[in-house]
């Protein structure tokens, strides 16, 4: 966790702010990890800083969005050129947030979005440096998150449809005020791997259990030590197979975890 910290203190220092459409030489420069949420730490600065321009200049949106959709066209042409299999999988994972951040530009222009208080705008996952703290946080309608810096590898990312956005508030939320969320619909879906890639955005560790009629409480007992220990999320599937006698002790004991928060 020290590692990336460091990591990333040094990549948003060295980002290229100059010339921030052609990034080839900074992309490939850092952990995968690092180069994700430093870019969406410069995606959501520029933003409010085109809110703040806008007194001077009406079209500061839509000249930020122009510079975005410039900067995904660089990327595109990277990734038609010769690159080692980890650099595309990182490719990959930025192109399918960046390409996230221009529709949520263009819908910021369509609803004639014109502050950062606005609830258009406040509603995404939105990445800061604080100076004042030296750390990255995370800020989603009212909650407020510090990234974990837990090492998630160089992996891909989900398309970000506005169904994950309104899942993304509502575990966010839940969180934020010491909950649990419970997912619902049909199976196939994506209701756990959203999940997990709304922690792999706040760089926690997520670990998915599935649950069977066999579970008992003191497995679950374990389980539960294990994940307050480490800071983990954990994502059980198939919850309802357990057998309700054993529900009953496990709801006792996830609001004895609750009350030790």
């Amino acid at each position: 966790c020290k590692t990336l910290y460091d990591e990333t203190k040094r990549a948003w220092q060295a980002y290229p702010v100059d010339n921030a459409i052609d990034r080839s030489d900074w992309l490939f420069a850092y952990p995968a990890m690092v180069v994700l949420v430093v870019d969406q730490i410069y995606f959501s600065k520029a933003a409010e800083g085109a809110f703040k321009a806008l007194g001077e200049n009406p079209n500061a949106i839509k000249e930020f969005y122009e510079f975005v959709v410039n900067q995904i066209n660089n990327m595109v042409s990277m990734v038609r050129g010769k690159l080692t299999s980890l650099q595309r999988t990182l490719m990959g994972a930025i192109l399918t947030i960046d390409v996230h951040g221009r529709e949520v530009v263009k819908d910021l222009i369509s609803k004639e979005v014109t502050a950062a208080t606005d609830f258009g705008w406040n509603k995404q996952l939105r990445y800061y440096w604080y100076a004042d703290e030296d750390n990255v946080f995370i800020q989603q309608t009212n909650t407020e998150f510090l990234y974990a810096y837990e090492y998630l590898g160089n992996g891909m990312r989900l398309v970000i449809t506005p169904l994950t956005d309104i899942i993304y508030m509502t575990l966010t939320g839940a969180v934020h005020l010491k909950f649990g969320g419970a997912p619902a619909g049909p199976a196939g879906t994506g209701k756990t791997e959203t999940t997990k890639d709304l922690a792999k955005a706040l760089a926690i560790n997520c670990v998915v259990f599935n649950c069977s009629d066999g579970l008992d409480y003191k497995i679950m007992g374990r389980f539960f030590s294990g994940l307050v220990q480490s800071g983990a999320w954990s994502c059980f599937d198939e919850f309802n197979r357990i057998d309700i006698e054993v529900l009953s002790v496990i709801a006792q004991q996830i609001l004895t975890d609750r009350k030790s928060v």
